[in-house]
């Protein structure tokens, strides 16, 4: 058996105020005039967390817009944008949720790469590493502020730039950003993690590393959505905690059924990941039994609506091209079912299943 090398974050910060040492943090990275460029999650436009961002003279803020999940366009059209502003960049700086991490980390890669994103969309295809990047999440869950992918909808799939590349160089964990998160969208973020958990701890790939990361971040996800009492800081402290767990146990690892499935909502009907995960795990009592009966015990206790039917009257054409896309996630059924999995997942049965949804 070959070991991967698995580069992981570089320097990790955590820690409530810890927002207001960026810029202390980011003054050794930048080169000469280059500049920082700030890439935003839109929800924060005209908010006050805008005004603490460490703006110098040629510092950029962009507002990127995450109605939708990231795509590849959008990805090599913000690198392009910079390259012809600036030339070069000192670094980016994602702030947001899980879509501006993978954007921010995307970016990155694409100012030193050549061609389209959509060409590095697969394992190990990056050829340089991007430049310097940080991950500053609002919201918990995704596990994207930890993780070697960045998930972009492409021409083609969905599917992650997946390299040794792609990991911030830096984090900044403060659980007060992650305050007044609405809460459906903390919930389908915590889901996120929450199922991180379950595919990677239940699937065929799983060691000691991944355990003892995933072990930890599924208590903690029972602790938050499963516990006694109202939402308070304590509850943002241990969900930011659990997400960067849960992006852990999946390093050495992966997850499973339910991302494989939910990549083909995503890239059809443009469904949030998060949100994603949530429609489908609900229908995988066959395969993970013990975790869905616990989700919707949480799903119960926190009064969230789980859509349904999302799938109804799609042509036949349209459930192929979902089928297409979750077919190609090979790891992640590998995963989930074992070497054998192609003899365990059919066509049919993977129909049967979107058409539940």
């Amino acid at each position: 058996m070959k070991f991967r090398n698995f580069k992981m974050v570089s320097y990790v910060v955590y820690g409530r105020g810890s927002f207001n040492q960026l810029d202390e943090i980011l003054a050794p990275q930048r080169k000469g005039d280059f500049p920082m460029i700030f890439l935003v999650d839109h929800f924060f436009e005209n908010k006050p967390l805008v005004n603490r961002i460490p703006l110098l003279a040629s510092d950029k803020i962009i507002f990127a817009d995450t109605s939708h999940e990231p795509k590849t366009k959008q990805v090599d059209a913000l690198a392009s944008q910079l390259k012809q502003e600036f030339g070069s960049i000192s670094g980016i700086i994602g702030i947001g949720g899980g879509s501006v991490m993978d954007l921010a980390k995307a970016v990155s890669l694409m100012m030193n790469n050549p061609g389209s994103s959509a060409d590095y969309q697969g394992w190990d295809l990056v050829k340089f590493p991007g430049v310097y990047k940080a991950g500053i999440p609002t919201l918990s869950g995704t596990g994207a502020e930890v993780s070697r992918t960045t998930v972009l909808t492409g021409p083609t799939r969905k599917l992650g730039m997946n390299s040794d590349f792609t990991p911030f160089d830096q984090i900044v964990l403060d659980p007060e950003l992650a305050a007044n998160v609405p809460p459906n969208q903390r919930f389908y973020t915590g889901m996120d993690c929450y199922i991180h958990c379950i595919e990677s701890l239940t699937g065929t790939f799983l060691n000691e590393f991944s355990k003892s990361y995933g072990e930890k971040a599924l208590n903690l996800c029972q602790e938050v959505f499963l516990g006694d009492g109202p939402w308070g800081p304590e509850h943002d402290d241990k969900l930011m905690m659990a997400s960067y767990a849960g992006g852990m146990s999946i390093a050495y690892s992966q997850v499973g059924v339910a991302h494989a499935v939910s990549y083909g909502l995503g890239y059809l009907l443009g469904t949030k990941h998060g949100v994603g995960n949530c429609i489908v795990f609900d229908q995988l009592g066959e395969y993970y039994p013990e975790g869905v009966r616990e989700f919707k015990q949480m799903v119960e206790k926190n009064r969230i609506e789980i859509p349904q039917h999302i799938t109804r009257g799609l042509t036949d054409d349209q459930f192929e091209t979902m089928i297409n896309v979750s077919l190609g996630m090979k790891p992640l059924w590998e995963n989930a079912l074992g070497p054998d999995w192609e003899k365990k997942i059919t066509r049919e049965k993977l129909r049967a299943l979107y058409e539940k949804l």
